[in-house]
């Protein structure tokens, strides 16, 4: 506790002079204990506590069992974790919290109507960084009877409040006044900073409580199967808006205070504590009513409702689409959308008011870029399906995350695909999560979707790509195993069957075996509760008109192949028809042997058309060798061509072949139309280039990269076309980047020339273009053109705009300039979420960079650790800046490093980048001089 944060509590709580003198004791008490604490005087500090008591003259002196019962000059021992007893259970919450937005704190008033199923003389509750005032219970049709003390576990996060005598079974009402600090963590009841239309600093106060951060605005039970309604009211400054889960029935003067009201909302469904949501705060709005009735808004900050338009849209679309596909009407009269300046996640569906990052929901129709509206698209996808799968139904216990976030995060495309067909987003799903899965879960240090979670910390850990693609990518194998008219007929029994309730894995499993008669546990049991994935070995042989195929599978991992064994629904499709699946089988052993007939030997073989299946293939030499013109002349899909580069730059990661041979097949892409193929292509070049960077032939990759890109950026030119779309605009930016980036003359000249138009105002750079064009000035730019750019990053009224130039930052080359992005990462300019994406930017852009990065992470560590608090913004940090190093000893310093620096929640992540540091070294040993030689002997003249 710092002594500035009870500072603040005081004065709050000096309002309140009946608990004056109680608070007081308190507050002294725990003074005492952080300064004697310090000098390893228990004993001392424990005659203190006695006298203060003395003095206090209360009655309430278990107040102090925590502080009094420890031993204060150690740390105690990390203890098992144990859920909440079920001896006393909320039915109700009635809620009343009072913000101060110039104190940062609040009052709050908790009357929960609560159970008692057994007789017991204590309640033990969720409390994190509260300060209860008093306590009291009142059975029903009996007397008040007040608490004798409040053991606080601060470890567990958890209270325990004492009765003189027992609580008998039965209902009563439990009392509690508290008091708390709007933090600056993004976590809990927080504080969120922005700027007024007149340029003035102010504060809302918002909330984000998943995982387990509702016990920092009250006390509750807060475990996801301890539902409740609650009866919300905020007492708030009368010019501010107040929202929550469900619509305001009353709204009256404050009786104490005419600046002041109070604003009463409905009583929620059913629902977990992880689900609430409180907003007080200055916004605007635009509305509209879905076809099915509900009322939507989307509530921006003043001025900027127009940007609020497009999520508008998408949500009055997206909630018809889900009522439909479940066959179960949406719950609620109403859902807000909100904008929030601080906010550590994407999103969060809280039911009824989902928050959001401003660049997940707004959109100016005139600077912002295609890949900005197709990702606001997927994040109002994602969290309107929530308000279903995950808020009507939700997880027992945070081991069953991935099925709120996988099925969330495979939805949200068949959402997308529904709302914007041009986007041709399943394509993209392969690129953005079904390869990105792949890549960690190939790791020694993945884990299984799904994880048996303990303490409540260890859950930011599995906010991963593990739970949210590979659970996505495994609910799209299942789909497509079971077909969607079997699948939407057992996810609405499942809906029905747990409506208000909460379920497990197992209990989505029983629902869709029974509405498809396939053995949907068992298969599914070998891809959610064992880590990894198979690699599917094909071999083939012609005979006559038949072609018979020997399927082999082994574990898949980074480092090679290891046994192992999954049920894997295989599709198999042929060149005479690539479109369809000519055959389906389930390989539930080692290996099998398939016939296919009528198959002739000039028609080539594709297995996991659609790349469906969640597994890479390792083709036979000849096979290969038979798909090859399928790229060339483009009879493979374009999901299929991408899946087959990518499998093959996995392989030679893996040491399995040479990395030489990608490239070969890389330079068959040359007619490729397919943007989504070609952001695949540039994702592994960017890795091989990273690889590369700590060669001496850097050089030579660059070329080999605008060699391959020159072709389609030539053909795309800088300026849209009559009749283009969406994929055209993605192409374009992401071409125009990779040529500047690598140092393509041409592009670098338009790239400065239109910049310099931009700056003077002459003529504004398309949004789409912006990314590209700041990236290349950057990269090939000097003091000034930093200077220009921090100059546009501080006059940019957008918050897209400010994260698109953040982001591009890092390419700067000169090291003096690498150290002032670094810097200003740090500062007032940069908003706390987005801190890592400047530092990450820096890291990826260079050998130079990433040495910079990981010096500025280790010197401003607490700083760092202190404003993410431990959550998964810190894992994120530590991937983005130390993935990319290449030396067996810098695995050693990262490991060492947080040996001595500790962050719990990103344990699993350090292991991560630490194998993928050993990874990346053992491939550069094995492959860079075949490399070398292969990118030197094609600009070798022929003889």
């Amino acid at each position: 506790c710092s002594l500035f944060r009870w500072k603040k509590r005081f004065k709050l709580i000096y309002r309140n002079r009946k608990h004056t003198k109680k608070f007081l004791i308190i507050l002294l008490s725990r003074v005492c204990i952080v300064q004697f604490s310090s000098l390893s005087r228990p004993v001392v500090a424990r005659s203190v506590l006695i006298k203060l008591r003395a003095i206090a003259s209360i009655t309430h002196s278990t107040v102090f069992v925590s502080a009094s019962n420890q031993n204060i000059g150690t740390m105690p021992e990390r203890r098992p974790f144990v859920r909440l007893p079920t001896d006393v259970y909320p039915v109700n919450y009635g809620l009343s919290l009072k913000p101060d937005l110039i104190d940062f704190t609040f009052e709050g008033k908790l009357e929960a109507l609560v159970e008692v199923t057994q007789a017991t003389n204590q309640i033990v509750m969720n409390c994190a960084d509260i300060d209860i005032i008093t306590a009291s219970f009142v059975p029903q049709g009996g007397e008040e009877i007040n608490a004798t003390g409040f053991n606080y576990q601060n470890e567990d996060e958890k209270v325990t409040l004492s009765f003189p005598s027992a609580l008998q079974k039965g209902f009563g009402t439990l009392k509690i006044d508290f008091v708390g600090e709007l933090n600056d963590k993004m976590k809990g009841f927080y504080r969120s900073k922005y700027t007024s239309p007149t340029g003035e600093i102010r504060y809302a106060a918002v909330t984000q409580f998943e995982a387990t951060d509702a016990r920092r605005a009250f006390p509750c039970w807060d475990e996801p199967a301890i539902k409740a309604t609650f009866d919300i009211t905020l007492i708030v400054p009368k010019d501010r808006v107040a929202l929550s889960n469900m619509n305001v029935i009353d709204r009256k003067p404050h009786p104490d205070d005419e600046n002041l009201v109070e604003v009463k909302f409905a009583t929620t469904p059913i629902m977990s504590t992880y689900l609430v949501a409180f907003v007080i705060g200055e916004y605007d709005y635009v509305e509209s009513q879905s076809s099915d009735g509900v009322m939507v808004r989307v509530y921006t900050p003043v001025g900027k409702a127009e940007q609020g338009k497009f999520a508008l849209e998408v949500a009055t679309k997206t909630l018809p689409f889900y009522n439909d596909y479940f066959s179960v009407p949406y719950p609620l009269p109403k859902i807000d959308l909100i904008a929030i300046a601080d906010f550590a996640a994407g999103a969060m569906e809280n039911w009824g008011l989902v928050t959001y990052r401003e660049t997940a929901l707004l959109i100016d129709p005139k600077n912002s870029c295609s890949s900005s509206r197709q990702w606001v698209a997927l994040v109002v996808g994602h969290e309107l399906a929530h308000q279903w799968f995950g808020n009507l139904v939700t997880m027992e216990w945070w081991t069953h995350l991935w099925l709120n976030e996988g099925f969330a995060s495979w939805i949200e495309y068949l959402c997308v695909d529904h709302c914007f067909p041009e986007y041709d987003i399943w394509t993209q799903f392969v690129s953005a999560d079904y390869t990105r899965a792949l890549d960690l879960d190939a790791l020694d240090s993945s884990h299984p979707i799904e994880v048996n979670v303990g303490h409540p910390s260890e859950v930011d850990e599995i906010f991963d790509a593990i739970s949210y693609s590979k659970g996505a990518s495994v609910i799209r194998m299942l789909h497509n195993y079971i077909g969607d008219e079997d699948f939407r007929k057992g996810m609405n029994a499942y809906l029905l069957k747990f409506q208000h309730k909460n379920a497990s894995t197992e209990d989505l499993w029983d629902c869709l075996e029974q509405a498809s008669g396939k053995p949907i546990a068992a298969v599914m049991g070998s891809w959610t509760k064992q880590m990894g994935f198979p690699i599917i070995a094909v071999d083939q042989e012609q005979q006559g008109d038949d072609r018979i195929l020997k399927i082999s599978q082994k574990k898949f991992c980074a480092s090679g192949p290891h046994n192992g064994d999954w049920m894997v629904p295989i599709s198999i499709c042929t060149s005479e028809d690539p479109k369809c699946t000519k055959l389906k089988v389930l390989l539930d052993r080692q290996e099998t042997t398939i016939t296919l007939n009528s198959v002739g030997p000039d028609q080539w073989i594709k297995i996991n058309p659609g790349t469906v299946g969640f597994y890479r293939i390792q083709y036979s030499s000849s096979m290969l060798e038979s798909l090859l013109p399928g790229i060339r002349d483009l009879s493979l899909q374009p999901v299929d061509r991408l899946g087959l580069q990518n499998d093959l730059f996995s392989l030679s990661r893996a040491g399995m072949i040479s990395t030489v041979e990608v490239l070969k097949l890389m330079e068959a892409f040359l007619n490729e139309p397919n943007y989504t193929v070609w952001s695949d292509l540039s994702c592994n070049l960017g890795v091989l280039s990273s690889l590369l960077s700590h060669t001496d032939f850097h050089e030579e990759i660059q070329e080999f990269i605008r060699d391959l890109f020159t072709p389609i950026g030539l053909k795309l030119g800088w300026d849209s076309k009559p009749g283009e779309g969406h994929l055209d605009a993605l192409l374009r930016s992401l071409v125009l980047g990779k040529l500047g980036k690598a140092g393509h003359k041409p592009t670098l000249e338009e790239a400065r020339r239109r910049f310099k138009d931009h700056v003077d105002g002459k003529q504004v750079l398309p949004a789409d273009l912006r990314s590209p064009v700041y990236l290349t000035v950057l990269k090939h730019g000097d003091s000034a053109t930093l200077d220009t750019m921090l100059k546009l990053h501080k006059q940019a009224d957008m918050q897209e705009e400010k994260n698109r130039i953040e982001r591009v930052l890092g390419a700067i080359s000169a090291p003096d300039l690498i150290q002032k992005v670094l810097n200003f990462a740090l500062s007032e300019d940069v908003r706390p979420q987005d801190t890592v994406s400047v530092i990450g930017g820096v890291a990826g852009s260079s050998k130079q960079g990433r040495k910079a990065a990981w010096k500025f992470v280790k010197d401003n560590w607490e700083e760092l650790y202190n404003r993410y608090q431990g959550g998964f913004l810190i894992s994120r940090l530590i991937k983005l800046t130390v993935d990319g190093f290449a030396i067996d000893k810098m695995a050693v310093e990262v490991k060492s490093f947080f040996e001595s620096h500790p962050a719990p929640a990103a344990e699993r992540t350090v292991q991560q980048c630490c194998e993928n540091i050993l990874l990346n070294a053992a491939w550069l040993k094995r492959d860079a001089e075949d490399i070398h030689q292969y990118l030197l002997q094609r600009k070798a003249p022929p003889v």
